[in-house]
């Protein structure tokens, strides 16, 4: 596992705090009618003009700026010409290289009114990924993490996707030990220490947590149909107190002050 210095977790910080804006930017925007397509230009130019690059283009070949999931999209979907409307969710994943470093983070939205379930599925794939963090902490293990999310959600009879786990950030976007898968055992997996950045993202389903990849070879879909929720964030492990180097409040406030969302799910 790739251990940071504290200089490169404060350039790993920064590049996390820019994805961070970059979503809070695209919070600021996302309404019914507007395409996907329009959300990744308008992120790929907030990116540059910040003097950095989309970390996702031409990654492993993906071919756009941002990944853009709708409603039984899970991750990795491509932004498209489709419009937005009424009652979708959709998560948001951005990557952003700048010094030399990536940060990488996932928001899911839901435009207007959704029923009740999809409102609980949001809520508790977000508390997840919080109490997740909580156990990234040195002398914890991956376990730990992946155990606090699967307990929290499976509690409310939703599906853990097993296929697709979190992972080590730093010069690489993937970085690789460690996987940070978002089940596990308490005190199972490799040991957590200091200054070890991982991405910690739960990618949690309505119904079952079977998928499937789609025709494009890229996105990735639940098998069911049901709707899929992704959030993502940036930690250094830390003794005591994990740091987390994304800023969720920033996005949250634009989601609120945007009338197109819907935040009453916390």
């Amino acid at each position: 596992m790739l251990y940071k210095t504290e200089e490169e977790v404060a350039l790993i910080g920064e590049s996390a705090m820019l994805v961070s804006q970059t979503l809070a930017s695209l919070a600021a925007i996302i309404k019914p009618g507007i395409t996907t397509l329009e959300l990744d230009e308008h992120a790929n130019t907030f990116i540059r003009d910040h003097q950095a690059s989309p970390s996702f283009y031409n990654f492993g070949g993906f071919p756009h700026h941002i990944c853009t999931s709708v409603n039984d999209a899970v991750v990795h979907g491509f932004p498209n010409e489709t419009p937005l409307k009424e009652g979708d969710i959709v998560s948001i994943d951005v990557g952003a290289y700048k010094n030399g470093y990536h940060g990488d983070q996932a928001y899911t939205f839901v435009i207007g009114e959704v029923s009740e379930e999809i409102l609980r599925l949001v809520k508790a794939t977000k508390e997840s990924l919080a109490k997740g963090i909580e156990k990234a902490i040195h002398g914890n293990r991956i376990g730990d993490i992946g155990y606090a999310i699967q307990s929290h959600v499976e509690q409310h009879g939703f599906g853990v996707v097993r296929e697709l786990v979190g992972h080590g950030l730093g010069k690489d976007l993937h970085e690789t030990p460690p996987d940070i898968p978002n089940y596990g055992r308490q005190g199972q997996g490799k040991k957590l220490n200091e200054n070890l950045v991982i991405a910690i993202e739960p990618m949690i389903n309505l119904g079952t947590a079977s998928v499937y990849t789609a025709a494009d070879q890229w996105t990735i879909l639940t098998a069911d149909g049901k709707p899929s929720v992704h959030f993502e964030q940036d930690v250094c492990v830390k003794k005591g107190r994990p740091l987390i180097l994304t800023d969720f409040s920033i996005i949250e406030q634009a989601e609120k002050s945007n009338g197109n969302l819907n935040s009453s799910y916390y």
